[in-house]
């Protein structure tokens, strides 16, 4: 199979058969053998029907239905679990990602043997304060932290070798970086295209300025994970053993002064420096225990799926 199309929805009835339609008719202008995977992450409006009467007749068509809304994150998870196509591509279901991308990101992947391509919407169709200027922030921010030269970080239009999907673990809000997730797994080659943005047709955003906040601090998650998440007592024990020294040598510097510098002084306990010595000292051994624990967890986890289906359409 070529590709597949994975696309995470929530209450999208209205622009559904459009997008399905659009992207049917570049499959096979395109001769492309295809499947298609809507997630409905807990849509009301009645999404799932139509993905039900659409998954009759078009057997490309493949459904999966969250018992409830579990985010993006875990839509996109269940959808790379089941898909088969050599290409695999992400798209939102608002019809702002336009289908006629698809080729020409295909050949990128196929041809030029990149392992992800990412959309960058260069003109939007968004609000400027609300959006715009806070994404450029975000993506600034991200291309600092990650060290990945992408203008667009959270494009929902993207297309990935198999293997990249199949290697990474997108959990909690960590969709925005599925490219920082992919280096960190050892994909170097990673690229961007100009893409199509189209104004949203029907319906609102289901996001909200509550999302930047999120987004830096899962950045932030991120860049502790791939810096230390698979060696935490290198962070942990460092700064325990940093800690643990200096309140060792203040600890030294007392009874050396008690002792044979000043005998008839201030008794140690009315000296600020005990105080210090006392608090580095527990701060230090906290560090190490929250390296141990991290150790532990980290070699005993065991990690399942953050959702539960409750149907599935042609899987």
């Amino acid at each position: 199979m070529n590709i597949s199309v994975i696309i995470p929805l929530l209450n999208e009835k209205e622009s559904l058969l459009e997008l399905i339609n659009s992207i049917d008719e570049v499959m096979k202008a395109y001769s492309f053998t295809n499947e298609i995977i809507l997630i409905d992450d807990g849509s009301t409006d009645g999404s799932w029907e139509l993905i039900q009467n659409l998954s009759i007749d078009k057997k490309n068509i493949k459904g999966i239905r969250f018992l409830r809304n579990y985010g993006k994150s875990q839509a996109l998870h269940a959808g790379f679990l089941k898909c088969q196509g050599e290409v695999v591509f992400t798209m939102d279901a608002d019809l702002q990602d336009d289908p006629k991308e698809i080729p020409e990101m295909y050949n990128m992947i196929t041809n030029d043997n990149y392992d992800l391509v990412s959309g960058w919407k260069k003109k939007r169709f968004d609000s400027v304060l609300s959006k715009n200027i806070p994404s450029k922030i975000f993506n600034f921010a991200a291309r600092l932290t990650s060290g990945i030269k992408l203008n667009d970080f959270n494009c929902g239009l993207k297309a990935f070798k198999r293997d990249v999907i199949k290697s990474i673990n997108v959990y909690g809000e960590m969709h925005r970086y599925i490219p920082i997730l992919a280096k960190n797994e050892g994909f170097k080659k990673i690229g961007q295209k100009i893409v199509n943005h189209r104004p949203r047709k029907y319906g609102r955003t289901k996001f909200g300025a509550s999302r930047f906040l999120h987004g830096f601090l899962d950045l932030l998650t991120i860049w502790f994970i791939s810096s230390f998440g698979k060696r935490p007592m290198h962070l942990f024990g460092s700064l325990g053993l940093l800690m643990l020294t200096t309140g060792l040598l203040f600890a030294i510097f007392l009874g050396y002064d008690k002792l044979f510098v000043n005998p008839l002084g201030k008794l140690i306990t009315e000296r600020p420096e005990f105080y210090i010595s006392l608090v580095t000292m527990i701060i230090g051994s906290q560090f190490f225990s929250m390296g141990f624990i991290g150790e532990l967890m980290l070699r005993n986890s065991n990690k399942k799926p953050q959702y539960k289906i409750s149907k599935k359409l042609n899987l």
